[in-house]
């Protein structure tokens, strides 16, 4: 007879938990949401089979509307996809994604859209393992490196992250790309905007840092 995980393959995907929605906006606190992606991550590792919401019956429920439980800053990086990380359907993560994860004005308008509009209880800034963005703005920092087009520009903001880190014992590229979520996490937090600076005061808006782990799967959340 199977039993865990080889049981659980053998009966078919598990339904994932949807989060509660009162009166068209998510009914999590933002712990309830962290919770939520910790669960998810954490079925992902053990490659547990789940059923994320993604169906005919889903995109008619949310074709009107959408209601997610949480806005995820991560980088464009093909290997890094949130909801595959945590297993999310349709209509669950509002994500804003670039090289580098950072937040310029484009991105931040999409955050405050999230929380002012939507009423996402948690805003998640994510870097990753071997990062692209900043392995660049270490080469800038290293080696005085240039590159073409607008890439010089846009890693910019990672150059202060790479600097802050240059005396550290261990892995710079490591600290470089916690640092780098670190700063952005600070830069949400500490914005004199009301629309995220206010419901953080209250409590009903929460914003971690996160690094993911290309090689096990692994998520870790920090700065929470």
């Amino acid at each position: 007879m199977a039993t865990g995980i080889g049981a659980a393959a053998a009966q078919g995907p598990i339904p994932a938990r949807l989060a509660p929605v009162i009166d068209g906006k998510t009914a999590l606190s933002p712990d309830e949401a962290l919770d939520l992606l910790i669960e998810g991550n954490r079925n992902f590792l053990n490659d547990v089979p789940t059923s994320a919401p993604v169906g005919r019956e889903r995109r008619l429920e949310i074709a009107q509307g959408q209601a997610p439980f949480a806005a995820y800053v991560t980088c464009s990086d093909s290997r890094v996809s949130p909801e595959i990380l945590f297993g999310r359907g349709l209509g669950e993560l509002f994500i804003i994604r670039n090289a580098g994860n950072t937040v310029d004005t484009v991105a931040l308008g999409s955050i405050e859209y999230a929380v002012a509009e939507l009423g996402v209880p948690l805003i998640v800034v994510m870097g990753h393992e071997s990062c692209g963005a900043v392995k660049a703005a270490k080469a800038v920092v290293d080696d005085n490196a240039t590159f073409p087009g607008s890439i010089g520009r846009m890693i910019e903001p990672i150059i202060p992250a790479v600097l802050e880190v240059r005396d550290r014992e261990g892995d710079m590229l490591d600290h470089a790309i916690r640092n780098n979520v670190s700063r952005v996490v600070h830069q949400l937090r500490t914005t004199t905007d009301p629309l995220l600076l206010d419901p953080q005061k209250t409590g009903k808006l929460k914003v971690v840092g996160a690094h993911y782990n290309l090689g096990s799967g692994a998520v870790d959340f920090f700065d929470r």
